[in-house]
């Protein structure tokens, strides 16, 4: 394979299977205030929290976890403020102690909190500013979950970082995914490249997948899931998956490996096909491969849309984790890209409408949708160019999808986010 893009697609699962505590989008406002929070060097009595109208989307329906329960911006705020240490980036309040609960909790009643809009038209954006003992400081976080491009003190600017040459080095690297080119790295890459990182997201995927199924948070999905069908593989597929957002949803504080700045997506992407090369008896170096497959082509489906969008971010995982269970059942190229097109043609258009226990059913639909993908084409059936938004050829497919999620759903978002907020 091409150095280059090898090198590439081992640097693009570095960098984005990482660990997050949480859902994303309030780990990353509690990122923010920590960074903010240490520059201050005081307790704040005031704290602005100006973010882009998708971050209130995200951040509304979800429990924060580690703060016993509590909703919203200004818990995030204040749990990064009172408890965070910022070195550990989305893992920023992994480790907050009950006495640190309650403080959060005071903090909450004693501080001077706003929230307003962002005015900067980027659709992820959070600024974090803090007031206290004569001084003011700020942290910016924009385009990415853990992307800081500006810190301040008393006005003066601490660090910066040009986010036009960062959005534009990672799109560079996402240019480079093929469908074609995903599967033959998979094929060809050193084991010895992943391994630590498929571990990573093996472990800690799965631990809280098992959470979720033991305890019950949000919707408990994947229990009904197991106790209302047909326990076979396809079942504990989509309910290992939704149960694991089953418990992210509702604030449990194990890490998840994300995927695209997602801890939903990286679910979606890896416990069914973990649940997949167990029933089939994969080799681990198969699974290893498999999950290169499934989170290369999750990534690729996601870099069209964007970070934040009204298009569910769930079916394009959805559609990564069947293109990886095919790769298992032994599908090369053709086999996962008609995976991929019909995968997307059943479930395309599902809404996003924020983070909440919802996203765990979106999730196992997702999964079905994928499943259903890769068994028509095992069947002889698959849908042509023409048949609505599917085009000839994968890649075309593809761009599609990411017109109609990152153009076309402009609207919708606007309308969903109106809905919410009233």
């Amino acid at each position: 394979m091409d150095k280059q893009i090898y090198d590439t697609y081992v640097r693009l699962l570095h960098r984005e299977l990482v660990p997050a505590t949480g859902c994303t989008e309030p780990i990353a406002v509690a990122y923010a205030a920590a960074v903010a929070a240490r520059e201050l060097g005081v307790l704040p009595e005031k704290v602005d929290i100006c973010v882009s109208v998708n971050i209130i989307k995200n951040v509304k329906g979800v429990v924060v976890p580690n703060t016993g329960g509590l909703h919203g911006l200004e818990t995030a705020a204040a749990a990064g403020i009172v408890a965070g240490d910022p070195d550990q980036k989305l893992l920023v309040i992994s480790k907050v102690t009950k006495a640190q609960q309650g403080q959060i909790a005071d903090y909450l009643q004693q501080g001077k909190f706003t929230v307003r809009e962002s005015e900067s038209g980027a659709l992820f954006d959070i600024c974090i500013t803090l007031t206290g003992g004569g001084h003011q400081s700020s942290c910016r976080i924009a385009e990415e979950h853990a992307n800081i491009v500006c810190i301040q003190r008393d006005g003066e600017t601490v660090y910066s970082r040009n986010l036009e040459n960062k959005v534009a080095e990672g799109s560079a690297d996402k240019d480079l995914l093929t469908v074609e080119r995903i599967v033959e790295f998979a094929d060809t890459v050193r084991i010895c490249d992943v391994q630590d990182i498929f571990d990573r997201q093996i472990a800690c995927n799965m631990d809280i997948a098992q959470e979720g199924l033991d305890n019950n948070y949000g919707a408990r999905i994947g229990q009904i899931l197991l106790k209302s069908r047909k326990n076979d593989v396809i079942t504990r597929a989509k309910a290992y998956a939704a149960a694991a957002s089953d418990a992210r949803m509702g604030g449990c504080e194990k890490p998840v490996v994300i995927n695209s700045g997602s801890g939903n997506q990286g679910i979606t992407a890896s416990v069914p096909v973990v649940i997949y090369a167990r029933e089939l008896g994969a080799s681990q170096e198969q699974l290893y491969r498999a999950l290169a497959v499934s989170n290369l082509v999750t990534l690729h489906l996601k870099s069209g849309i964007g970070p934040l969008s009204a298009y569910c971010g769930a079916i394009s995982a959805g559609c990564g984790a069947a293109a990886g269970i095919t790769y298992l059942y032994g599908g090369k190229f053709r086999e996962v890209a008609h995976t991929v097109v019909n995968a997307l043609a059943i479930n395309s258009g599902v809404i996003c409408d924020g983070a909440k226990a919802s996203c765990a059913a979106k999730i196992a639909s997702a999964v079905e949708a994928g499943i259903l993908g890769m068994q028509m084409f095992q069947q002889g059936s698959q849908f042509y160019g023409g048949d609505g938004i599917v085009s000839k050829g994968v890649e075309n497919t593809i761009c599609n999808v990411s017109r109609v999620a990152s153009e076309g759903m402009r609207k919708t978002d606007a309308e969903i986010i109106k809905i919410m907020l009233s």
